[in-house]
């Protein structure tokens, strides 16, 4: 029989989902464990996506707090189907829960999680009996972080915390990390050896596996050189582990595509993140992860789902339609130039995680709903 693409997406699809506990995925092996829950990927609302758009929400590059703030309740409300915003977020989190939300500070100084964005998700957090000190804001390397600003505005009390201090090349260290969690893959940077075990595999954060039980994710609206788009399943995926380089160690040794599945399939990643707000108030269409200012939009809209893989499949195609707008190829169709110089890029992770049973790839059966305020 001759393999076409769908082919091999639905047998590495039927392959990772049924080893989603532990035993072999196609060429990744995963050891880790977290309890289940309706919660967990693709959540309580498969398939569905809320966008919310208002155009008071930046005014001359400034995230404006009012907008955004109705901008969250409603999102939240119209996820949900919850009678208001509080009881939406009730559906999520417990006194007695820890909870952790990933910002995004690759792109500053122009497109990062925004400190309006993050206010708005510990006011919803608060609202439903989360304490300050029991909320952990964090992104892997502690100096992009600090370099964000993020620690100048948390609310008092809010603690944050990071696995390393600062990038790493080779990131095969594993202090920050833990040793019983991780994503063993028959893949290194160049000049490993592949029997190296601390070379093939990538290891969880101690925040994830030790620190929260429960993670909101949020990440931001942006292109990516090697994976095409860096949205909720990227944010994760390569903000929670080490060892992401090998992923995408050169221009044209690219894996991320399945790199970003396997590593979001780690249950102590699929059972813990429990919410994804993208941050689509500004946009990046080219040559990120870090940001240009030419290529940064206000794209005035922020996205909520409980699935990953519907969410990121919508924001895709939001960056595919501004780079049209502005005569550009798909991310998936493009080649390198000066400001992104991969060869292929990978967006069919996005695909790859939907035929893994981590959320809904099916754009027929993805319910998006748009609100503009």
């Amino acid at each position: 029989m001759l393999w076409t693409r769908r082919h091999y997406l639905e047998a590495m699809g039927g392959t990772l989902a049924a080893a989603l506990g532990g035993p072999a995925i196609a060429a990744a092996q995963v050891s880790s464990k977290a309890d289940s829950s309706k919660l967990a990927m693709p959540g309580l609302f498969r398939g569905r996506v809320v966008a919310v758009e208002h155009p008071g929400c930046i005014i001359q590059g400034r995230y404006q707090a009012e907008p955004v703030q109705q901008m969250m309740r409603k999102g939240m409300t119209d996820l949900t189907g919850a009678g208001g915003w509080v009881d939406a977020w009730r559906l999520f989190v417990e006194p007695g829960d820890v909870v952790g939300i990933k910002v995004n500070p690759v792109g500053q100084p122009h497109v990062i999680s925004a400190a309006e964005v993050v206010r708005e998700i510990i006011a919803g957090l608060n609202a439903a009996g989360i304490k300050n000190q029991d909320i952990v804001v964090y992104d892997r390397y502690r100096d992009q972080f600090i370099e964000g600003g993020f620690g100048k505005w948390l609310p008092e009390g809010v603690r944050t915390s990071s696995a390393v201090a600062t990038f790493d090349e080779v990131q095969l260290a594993i202090e920050g990390y833990d040793p019983d969690h991780y994503m063993d893959m028959a893949l290194t940077l160049s000049g490993y050896d592949i029997s190296n075990l601390t070379a093939r595999r990538s290891y969880a954060a101690r925040f994830i596996t030790q620190e929260v039980n429960k993670l909101i994710n949020l990440p931001v609206l942006k292109d990516h050189q090697s994976a095409g788009v860096t949205l909720a399943l990227k944010n994760l995926s390569h903000g929670l582990v080490n060892n992401v380089s090998r992923s995408h160690s050169s221009s044209t040794l690219n894996a991320c595509g399945s790199f970003i599945p396997a590593v979001v399939s780690m249950p102590v990643i699929r059972n813990k993140a429990v919410l994804h707000v993208l941050d689509g108030v500004k946009g990046l269409y080219h040559g990120g992860p870090g940001s240009r200012p030419q290529f940064v939009w206000e794209h005035k809209t922020l996205y909520f789902a409980t699935d990953p893989v519907a969410l990121d499949h919508i924001g895709w195609k939001a960056i595919d339609e501004k780079r049209a707008t502005m005569g550009m190829k798909p991310v998936a169709e493009d080649r390198p130039d000066k400001y992104s110089t991969f060869w292929s890029r990978q967006p069919e992770h996005v695909e790859i995680a939907g035929a893994m049973g981590l959320g809904e790839w099916n754009e027929s059966k993805i319910d998006l709903r748009r609100n503009r305020l």
